[in-house]
């Protein structure tokens, strides 16, 4: 007799399970009592809403997270960006040159290391991240509605605590 197919299977299985009372919850005890799990589910909710809303900019996340540490520390070098973030130099680099070709940032001579050179956004750069991050300010507010604004100081502060 063949065997049914996994699709099959799980399409009979939810059936299955209400009828003897089960429900299609898994106890999820375990990880809920995990950081990292929680800090990931988390994540999932804010990313996706940050990904949606961040789409009529062209940015990702390290897109904007350059943009904005630009936009508050002009002719900051790729080291200062690279140790901050906590990404490797070879994956700014490509970053760095998409962000030029698109006219938002330029290099500049640094002003005390001739060996340097720092990076500052353009005029264009400037008026794409201001508008973006008042919508980041924004998509924050509403991924985190059901915290209090002390909760959500509270969460910041911890979540810190672990990667400060």
């Amino acid at each position: 007799m063949p065997r049914p197919s996994k699709k099959s299977s799980a399409k009979t299985a939810a059936p299955a399970a209400a009828a003897n009372g089960k429900s299609d919850r898994l106890d999820t005890h375990v990880l809920e009592a995990l950081v990292g799990y929680n800090a990931r589910r988390a994540w999932l909710v804010v990313s996706g809403v940050f990904s949606e809303r961040m789409a009529p900019y062209g940015l990702k996340q390290i897109d904007f997270s350059v943009l904005s540490l630009l936009a508050h520390n002009p002719g900051a070098t790729s080291r200062q960006l690279c140790n901050t973030l906590d990404i490797l130099p070879p994956n700014l680099v490509s970053l760095v040159a998409t962000l030029d070709s698109r006219g938002l940032i330029e290099r500049r001579p640094h002003p005390h290391d001739g060996r340097a050179v720092g990076l500052h956004l353009t005029e264009a750069g400037e008026k794409l991240i201001g508008e973006a991050e008042q919508t980041v300010a924004q998509l924050e507010a509403d991924a985190s509605a059901r915290l209090t604004a002390r909760e959500r100081e509270t969460l910041i502060r911890l979540l810190q605590k672990i990667y400060l």
